[in-house]
């Protein structure tokens, strides 16, 4: 039983062996729009309104695909402008707009017959991770430095380099972190979003 073991652990080595060997590494430059979606407590809705606009994305991201299973990681590093505003009273609640953000994705491109090399579709999903620039400015409202969020989207791939997708971030974490004119500590805020990239890889 234990060469069988042996033989069953060698092949499973060679082949994940002769993955990496034939693996591709690529890096390129990605960038997009985005719309937030925050969804408030009840509690917050009763005295906060929130106004959700268009951002925008753009930064460089890595690929490592294993072709013999079409299974792909990529880890992006962007620049995120989300701009959602929360009124109360006519001021405006400070949820930050500037971000550093790092999606981390695991993808799965379909391989597609005669037309594999120039059409591939894929799946993606993975954790972002969105780390705000702005300081509190509004000692009433203020908000967590770390936005955790779980995307899940679709996308294809165009000639080998180009890559076009779009996802939505569900929030993973309650970013507020003071309300002051709440009487609640159960007060919560996620925010979601959707983005639509374009990326070109080399």
């Amino acid at each position: 039983m234990k060469s069988y073991k042996k033989i069953l652990l060698t092949l499973l080595v060679a082949v994940f062996g002769m993955g990496i060997a034939q693996a591709q590494f690529r890096f390129g430059v990605k960038a997009g729009l985005n719309l937030n979606s925050i969804h408030l407590s009840k509690d917050l809705k009763q005295n906060f309104h929130n106004d959700n606009q268009c951002g925008f994305t753009a930064g460089v991201m890595t690929e490592f695909q294993v072709p013999i299973i079409g299974l792909c990681f990529d880890l992006s590093a962007m620049y995120t402008r989300m701009n959602t505003e929360l009124e109360n009273n006519n001021k405006d609640a400070d949820l930050g707009k500037n971000f550093i953000e790092i999606p981390l994705n695991i993808k799965y491109k379909f391989g597609l017959p005669v037309v594999g090399n120039l059409v591939a579709p894929y799946l993606f999903t993975g954790p972002s991770f969105a780390f705000k620039l702005d300081k509190n400015t509004v000692d009433a409202f203020k908000t967590k430095t770390c936005q955790v969020a779980w995307n899940v989207g679709i996308g294809v791939e165009l000639v080998k380099h180009v890559q076009i997708s779009g996802s939505y971030g569900f929030g993973v974490n309650n970013i507020a972190k003071h309300v002051s004119e709440i009487n609640t500590a159960n007060y919560k805020v996620k925010n979601n979003y959707w983005t639509i990239t374009a990326a070109y890889l080399f």
